[in-house]
């Protein structure tokens, strides 16, 4: 039950350490979006989710720009490269992993950039009981955790619950955006992208598709992506000078799925 976890829903702490602060301190401040701005989930939380709901373009000094969520920021390079070569648009950044969430808002705070904000949190929570309704425009989920065992398939971020989500959060004519590296897990996404999209030029739809509320797009990579590569994530750069580690094979797998009810 959401009430339950109210309190401490955002902020992730971890024994685990991966050495990326190498001696110094990590500073979000400024960056981080402050836990006032985020008070505990209502008890009552089912009855009318819309009270858990915060206003995230108050956190930015231009609330009238359109708002990018990416989830899984890792160390903050999609972020930060994304941000910066977009300044009219403003850029939230989830990250799960404590260490990681401090080190890439730092980085963010470092580099000067006013139009990111980042939090700690679980994002499958944040987007399901935080966000309003058509709120933002594209939601970037790059190289999510395949979780490739049978028993922790139900802890995939793509999920027909999560879809839904994505669906209630976008504008009309926002964009899923979602790139991975692992077979199996593509399959996964292929069979509940199937459930909720149409194929892109599909222009006699039947009935039976009304109930999927997006488009199926071709990807193309961010103007902020280097030659070859399909986001410039800090995962993907380190792979692609690896090939054949980390299990999941060489091939990406990328799918834009485009609300409908807005131009393309």
């Amino acid at each position: 039950m959401p009430g339950a976890r109210a309190a401490g829903w955002r902020l992730v702490q971890s024994r685990v350490s991966f050495g990326l602060s190498r001696g110094r301190d990590l500073d979000p401040t400024g960056i981080e979006v402050p836990a006032e701005a985020i008070p505990p989930l209502p008890d009552d939380i089912l009855s009318d989710p819309r009270r858990g709901w915060v206003d995230p373009r108050a956190w930015f000094a231009d609330p009238a720009r359109p708002i990018e969520l990416e989830i899984g920021s890792g160390k903050g390079t999609f972020l930060l490269g994304a941000a910066g070569g977009a300044p009219g648009v403003n850029h939230i950044g989830v990250e799960y992993a404590r260490e990681f969430f401090l080190y890439a808002a730092d980085r963010v705070r470092r580099s000067g950039l006013a139009n990111v904000r980042m939090l700690c949190a679980d994002a499958g929570e944040f987007v399901r009981w935080r966000l309003p309704t058509g709120c933002v425009s594209v939601v970037h989920l790059y190289f999510p955790d395949p979780w490739p065992k049978a028993k922790h398939h139900r802890r995939r971020m793509i999920s027909d619950r999560f879809l839904g989500d994505c669906a209630r959060v976008l504008r009309p004519g926002g964009e899923l955006r979602v790139v991975t590296d692992h077979a199996g897990y593509w399959a996964w996404m292929e069979d509940h992208f199937a459930r909720w999209s149409t194929l892109f030029g599909d222009q006699s739809p039947g009935p039976e598709d009304a109930a999927r509320v997006f488009v199926r797009e071709p990807f193309s990579p961010p103007a902020t992506a280097r030659d070859g590569e399909l986001v410039g994530t800090n995962f993907e750069r380190k792979y692609r000078q690896s090939p054949g580690s980390g299990g999941g094979g060489t091939e990406f797998f990328a799918a834009v799925l485009r609300l409908r009810g807005g131009p393309p």
